[in-house]
């Protein structure tokens, strides 16, 4: 049996399994902390700090650092929210990030988050990058443009002997996505869907289902990111 610790979020004192990662503990006590790499049983990245908490006063990722007893974490001060909106704006910069016509638009993570913190006009100066659009195997488009390295492609996709589909190509600047198209050329029609699924961007497509939601009823149209965890905790 695990061994039970006690912690706080934000002042208030919640239970979890010892070594559980903050940002799964904290959602399984309905706190919200949001994320863009992290998925739930898979091995942590830490790519893309959006889920920054403060940990006994030091800035910690969430998707990275287990909880432990007594441990107190700080989630919603105005110097967070401020960390996490920064990032987003970061990333809608960095890349090319046009909502109106991305295929992803009201079931984008990234979207969804931009619209929580109230982004208007981005802090930094836009990157204008140019990658490629790869679009020669059957199943899938990749708009590297779009790509924001969280690597859960990376980590999740595979073919039926493990082999990764997608990897990451060039360092820096030069940093891109990048897939094996001999193995993408075999993928399943399962596989490609959960590899549309688990983007969190608009970077990996799914041939010919584009805009199959309308307006209005998509994933975020009517709910904000966060909601299906969050509860009042007064």
């Amino acid at each position: 049996m695990s061994e039970t610790v006690k912690f706080t979020i934000d002042g208030k004192e919640f239970t979890a399994p010892k070594g559980q990662y903050i940002v799964d503990a904290a959602a399984d006590n309905g706190v919200y902390i949001p994320v863009l790499c992290h998925m739930r049983d898979l091995t942590p990245s830490g790519s893309c700090r959006i889920c920054t908490v403060k940990v006994n006063g030091r800035h910690m990722a969430a998707c990275t650092t287990p909880v432990e007893e007594d441990m107190a974490i700080e989630n919603s001060s105005d110097e967070l929210l401020d960390i996490r909106k920064a990032i987003v704006e970061m990333l809608f910069v960095e890349g090319n990030h046009f909502c109106p016509s991305c295929e992803k638009s009201g079931t984008c993570d990234l979207q969804a988050l931009g619209y929580k913190y109230q982004m208007m006009v981005p802090r930094f100066p836009y990157a204008f990058e140019r990658r490629e659009l790869e679009a020669s195997t059957p199943k899938i488009f990749l708009e590297k443009n779009r790509c924001i390295f969280c690597k859960r492609c990376v980590r999740l996709i595979k073919d039926d002997q493990g082999r990764n589909i997608f990897a990451f190509k060039g360092r820096g600047k030069t940093l891109e996505i990048n897939m094996d198209k001999k193995l993408a050329t075999h993928m399943s029609e399962e596989s490609a869907m959960k590899a549309m699924e688990i983007c969190p961007v608009g970077a990996i497509l799914r041939k010919e289902v584009g805009f199959v939601e309308p307006i209005g009823t998509r994933k975020y149209d009517n709910k904000p990111i966060g909601s299906d965890i969050e509860i009042n905790h007064q």
